[in-house]
């Protein structure tokens, strides 16, 4: 079923045109159409119903109309026929009904005043205009007058009257003095809506001789300009000076002494008045009052409110303006005039009268033959209006009879019209207050139906909008309209589609299948027609990646993304907005394809970002906030109050926070008497906080400053504020940090941090410094200094415990006692050494030291420690002597034993102990002798092969750098390496200690060997070195080689061999690269899978102190290289924790003596590597090397 619906006004825009609905049908604003088509006249502008003229110009009405044919013009004047060819100055403009009335050469205007209308007349009707009243403006000069001078007294009221002459329009007044400046206007003076000029009561310096009354005309532009008023104002003293010298008392009001009075109404007069006022007027209400002092206006209206938002107070409220009244507004209003001694009042009574309004005025009316079809004219008013109808301008009570028309009232009914129906009708709704006049007219028109709409217009609209597609038509009778989709399709239906009655077809939600082509066809009893159009369904545009809501720091850059998504075949362009305005034009703004850079950010990029995606079909938008934030600005307007001895109040005006919440203020204070131009803190508030009271120090001369913190940082300082010198006062703190700590053993050095400036007090600061031994009774010894922190005390008992305290004074008297401290006189060094030092050997590196404590007496000092100092004699293996190097260890606190770690094996030491304190060391106690056994030995000093031959290797060695024991013997390993780079089976062979070379006999020709060599003791093997080598290639087999390739002289051998020469030379190649270099070869991994576990490092059970160092990396085809192994060497069981082990004699220690530190003392050096074969490596073994 098809549905109808009225198009919404969001869609109006995109109907050409609304077709009369039901019974009637308005003729569309189509060029061609409107030529062709037969159209009754329509006034289209004319002058206004009261045209004031300006005299000195031509007089021009005005009158247009639109019909078909194009109508004919004709005027009454004052009722009758206005024969325009009669008067020369009269004219027509062409193709027009304006008339130009010449009075520039002679004419006058008042000759031609009176009431106009204007008739536009054709074939099918007559339109009349309204009547066009025509009058002269006028200006004319006051009348002459004698201007009496106004003597006033003081304090009473006075009116200047102004009497402007009638003019048309009425004038516009205004006063001024001779220097044509307004007079000034207030509450005491103003002008009221008659242009008489008020004064509620008079002042002295009311007096002036100019006060001038000016009209301005404004139709003419002229100002008429009245006499000037003088206007004296007397005092009371002046006034009965006057009276006396030259006036009678009846020439005043009475000289009576100034007194203040009640109100009393100027304007209007009375208690009570009337106003009527038309509907839709501006009412104006004014109520002037005098008295003294001056009084004060307020409005009400009785019964009910004053209107909210078209009530102004005007003239310092003494007039009540109300904008487009109504006939609600009608009411009592009341003025009250009140000042300190009473008030007064007056109520105007408004009317609201209403000249004619429209409630229905009538339209055009276009039928066809044998329809039917009404006008209807519906006029409000007050009084209510009257309506009468007129047809081309007559009365339709005397005009020809139509039998398809019917007047009933305000309303003329037509029935079964024919082309004869066709005229305008006139309807006059008129009161006493005004008149409404309007034409329509009836059209009676055959025609077949028409399309308007362009044929194979193209619509574009985005997926899942409206798409509206036109079918803009005409015809008389209206023709029905129906849709199809397609070529071949059928009439469209349904619930998908909305027909309107404009012929408009609306698929309310296009879809991407409703792109295609559509027929609209239109056809009524005279005929058919029909329109394709077209549909395109684009895909909507999209932000993918919309903008983000950003905080930057003032100065810094900020990016905004918009990634945006559209239809393949619409150009979408990017705008972005600030605000919903442009962006500034600054340099700092940097547009890209896909996002807004803000370089250098300040203050005013502060707002709301938007981007804005356009296309011809759809646009869309993202927003983002942009928030600029900075550390704050410094407060400002510091004010200090309450200001007592002790304290003060401060308060001061936050700066702005930048867009970041002020967390907390910072005050800062300067002692201007003792440290000028440096700022201390004081203080810290809430960021709400703008008040703060400070405590004070007596004699300091404060200046105070506030620093603003938020989230950013912090503000600069503000300025300071004023300074506060505070009275003097005793001290009320002492010294802090008293110590007494000899330095000498027979002083005592008293020290204390001295007060600052501020905590003096007051003038002349000196310290009280006392002091006793302790527990000996003895009675306090004192001394005052001044300007120091340090009092030395001699000629006392070495290193005894003293009670001590410090006071401090200055001119006004003490601080408050101080308290006591205890320290001790000066130390001396200790006076024995310990006794009874054992050494335990725990392992070949480590040993574990005990001594007994020396007594506390003989410390005669604070006991630090003990200090073992230990250096090694020999080596027991090398049988020298060597350079004697002393290491030391040192524990904290009462230790009685130690751990010596890091001893070399198989050594002889020697040792002593002493203790230690604050003055130093004490005798040391008597050398204690003791050696290290036996333990694995270093590695070989260097390992060469030479000499290689067919089967045999011969090998040299060195014994090792560090034997630590007595060697036993030497063990070697080796196996051999084949071109896959796989290991042989291993072979061990055992040699004796004394030994320092080997043949190896009976090896395989042009094989790669790797051999393992390392040394033992009784304790064990110590660290391997490596090496490899390979023996020569059988020279026999080389000669049957050369036989072989003088034999091969066929050119595919030759070609063959070539090859194979090629592939070798870049295999030598890349061997001797990576020799060079140094690098590893792939066989690595697997010689460690192969490796020996008999020569892994070895580690004992639980094994300290020991070196461990990792193995080389083996570096293959290079001789008398070593790579040493890890190893580990052994501890013996032992209880001792990390605690026993000393600190190096620099070390730091803990008053409960654990360890914290390492030993000092130097570190003999490693092993040299054994030295490598200079020889160069020979083709000949690299060849061997792919065998």
């Amino acid at each position: 079923m098809m549905t109808k619906k009225s198009i919404s006004a969001s869609r109006a825009s995109l109907i050409l045109f609304l077709c009369q609905m039901i019974t009637a049908l308005e003729v569309p604003l189509d060029p061609i159409l409107l030529k062709e088509l037969s159209q009754p006249p329509t006034i289209t502008q004319q002058s206004p119903k009261d045209y004031i003229v300006d005299p000195r110009e031509n007089i021009v009405i005005q009158c247009e109309a639109k019909g078909k044919p194009p109508p004919s013009f004709s005027w009454t004047r004052n009722g009758t026929h206005f024969d325009i060819d009669k008067d020369a100055r009269v004219t027509v403009k062409p193709n027009s009904g304006t008339l130009v009335i010449n009075i520039m050469n002679g004419g006058k205007t008042e000759a031609y005043e009176g009431v106009y209308q204007c008739t536009a007349r054709n074939e099918r009707g007559a339109a009349i205009s309204n009547n066009i009243v025509i009058r002269p403006s006028r200006s004319p000069l006051w009348t002459k007058e004698k201007v009496e001078p106004k003597h006033v007294r003081e304090g009473d009221p006075l009116v200047l009257h102004c009497s402007p002459p009638v003019g048309l329009p009425p004038p516009i007044i205004f006063w001024m003095d001779n220097s044509f400046q307004r007079l000034p206007q207030n509450e005491r003076v103003s002008q009221g809506l008659n242009g008489d000029l008020y004064f509620s009561n008079v002042k002295p310096e009311d007096t002036r001789e100019d006060y001038i009354c000016y009209a301005r005309f404004n139709h003419t532009q002229t100002i008429q300009q009245k006499q000037p008023i003088s206007v004296k104002v007397f005092s009371m003293d002046s006034l009965n000076e006057t009276i006396s010298a030259n006036l009678s008392d009846t020439d005043f009001y009475g000289a009576k002494p100034l007194t203040e009075r009640r109100p009393t109404l100027l304007t209007p007069v009375g208690s009570t008045s009337n106003k009527v006022e038309l509907r839709g007027n501006v009412l104006l209400l004014e109520c002037i009052a005098e008295g003294l002092p001056t009084p004060v206006i307020r409005w009400i209206k009785e019964g009910g409110e004053l209107p909210i938002n078209r009530t102004f107070f005007e003239n310092f409220k003494k007039t009540l303006k109300i904008i487009e009244v109504s006939e609600a507004d009608s009411g009592k209003y009341k003025c009250v005039a009140r000042n300190p001694l009473g008030s007064t009042h007056h109520t105007i009574t408004v009317t609201v009268k209403a000249a004619p309004y429209w409630i229905t005025a009538p339209r055009n009316l276009v039928l066809s033959p044998g329809e039917d079809g009404t006008l209807i004219c519906r006029a409000n008013g007050n009084p209510k209006p009257n309506i009468s109808w007129l047809t081309n301008g007559v009365p339709i009570a005397i005009a020809p009879e139509d039998p398809s028309r019917k007047v009933d009232g305000d309303t003329i009914i037509f029935s079964d019209v024919q082309e004869r129906s066709s005229a305008v009708y006139q309807c006059n709704a008129s009161n006493e207050y005004g008149y409404l006049l309007a034409n329509a007219f009836v059209n009676v028109l055959a025609e077949p139906p028409r399309i308007l709409t362009p044929a194979n217009k193209l619509y574009q609209v985005i997926a899942n909008n409206p798409a509206l597609l036109d079918c803009a038509f005409f015809g008389s009778p209206v023709p029905e309209i129906e849709w199809f989709k397609g070529v071949k399709g059928s009439i469209l239906r349904g619930d998908l589609y909305v027909f309107h009655d404009n012929g408009t077809l609306e698929i309310p939600v296009a879809q991407k299948d409703s792109t295609g082509t559509y027929t609209c066809v239109a056809r009524n009893k005279l005929g058919k027609v029909q329109n394709e159009v077209h549909l395109e369904v684009k895909d909507p545009t999209m932000i993918i990646k919309q903008p983000e809501y950003k905080i930057i720091q003032r100065g810094g850059q900020v990016s905004f993304e918009c990634t945006i998504k559209h239809d393949p075949t619409l150009i979408p362009t990017i705008m972005w907005l600030k605000d919903n305005g442009e962006l500034p034009d600054d340099e700092r703004f940097i547009i890209h394809k896909d996002s807004l850079a803000i370089m250098n950010v300040t203050d005013k990029d502060d707002g709301t970002y938007t981007c804005v995606a356009n296309t011809t079909l759809d646009s869309v938008s993202a927003s983002a906030v942009l928030t600029v934030v900075d550390r704050p600005n410094p407060p400002f307007d510091l004010e200090l109050t309450d200001q007592l001895e002790r304290s003060i109040q401060l308060s001061w005006i936050p700066g702005y926070d930048n867009n970041s919440p002020i967390t907390n203020f910072v005050i800062e204070y300067e002692d201007g008497m003792h440290e000028p131009g440096v700022w201390h803190y004081q203080a810290e508030v809430r960021g709400t906080q703008t008040t703060v009271q400070l405590k004070l120090s007596p004699y300091v001369n404060y200046s105070f400053r506030v620093i603003a913190v938020n989230e950013i940082g912090r503000s600069q300082p503000s300025e300071a504020s004023e300074q506060y010198l505070t009275k003097a006062a005793k001290p009320d703190e002492n010294p802090s940090g008293v110590q007494g700590i000899g330095s000498e053993p027979d002083n005592l050095v008293i020290i204390w941090e001295p007060l600052k400036g501020f905590q003096s007090n007051g003038p002349g600061l000196q310290y009280k410094v006392s002091w006793r031994q302790k527990d000996v009774g003895d009675e306090w010894t004192s001394v005052i200094v001044a300007n120091v922190s340090k009092y030395i005390v001699s000629g006392t008992p070495t290193f005894v415990p003293y009670e001590i305290k410090v006071q401090a004074l200055n001119d006004l008297g003490y601080a408050p006692e101080p308290a006591e401290v205890i320290g001790h006189s000066g130390e001396d060094l200790p006076m024995v050494a310990p006794g009874n030092v054992q050494v335990h050997i725990v392992n070949s590196t480590l040993a574990k030291v005990h001594w007994d404590p020396v007594p506390l007496k003989t410390v005669r000092g604070h006991l630090q420690g003990y200090r073992i100092y230990y250096w090694k004699v020999q080596s027991l293996s090398k049988r020298r002597r060597r350079h004697v190097e002393k290491k030391i260890l040192t524990f904290s606190g009462n230790k009685t034993h130690g751990m010596l770690p890091g001893l070399e094996p198989y050594s002889s030491y020697k040792l002593n102990v002493r203790v230690v304190n604050g003055k130093g060391e004490g005798p040391a106690s008597p050398d204690k002798l003791f050696k290290t056994p036996e333990g694995v030995p270093s590695a070989p000093s260097f390992l060469k092969i030479t000499n290689p031959t067919l089967d045999s290797l011969t090998l040299e060695w060195g014994p090792p750098t560090h034997p630590n024991g007595v060697l036993i013997a030497y063990t070697l390993k080796f196996q051999p390496i084949n071109s896959t780079h796989e290991l042989g089976p291993l072979v061990e062979i055992r040699i004796p200690a004394n030994e320092t070379s080997l043949i190896l006999s009976n090896l395989n020709y042009s094989t790669r060997y790797k051999f393992y060599f390392y040394a033992q003791t009784s304790v064990g093997a110590g660290s391997q070195i490596t090496e490899e080598a390979v023996t020569i290639m059988d020279e026999g087999k080389m000669a049957m080689a050369s036989r072989q390739v003088d034999i091969a002289t066929q050119g595919w051998f030759i070609g063959l061999m070539c090859a194979v020469a090629l592939l070798i030379l870049i295999l030598l190649i890349v061997c001797f690269i990576r020799r060079n270099k140094g690098g590893k070869y792939p066989v690595k991994e697997k010689e460690d899978a192969h490796a020996d576990p008999e020569i892994q490092p070895m580690k004992e059970d639980d094994g300290t102190f020991g070196e461990y160092s990792d193995a080389e990396d083996h570096k293959p085809l290079k001789k008398g290289s070593r790579t040493p192994s890890d190893r580990t060497v052994k501890k013996e069981d032992s209880d001792d924790s990390l605690v026993d082990y000393g600190e190096g004699v620099n070390g730091q220690f803990n008053e409960d003596g654990s360890f914290i530190g390492q030993y000092s003392g130097k570190k003999e050096k490693e092993p040299a590597e054994g030295n490598e074969s200079s020889e160069a490596p020979s083709p000949v073994n690299a060849m061997n090397s792919f065998v």
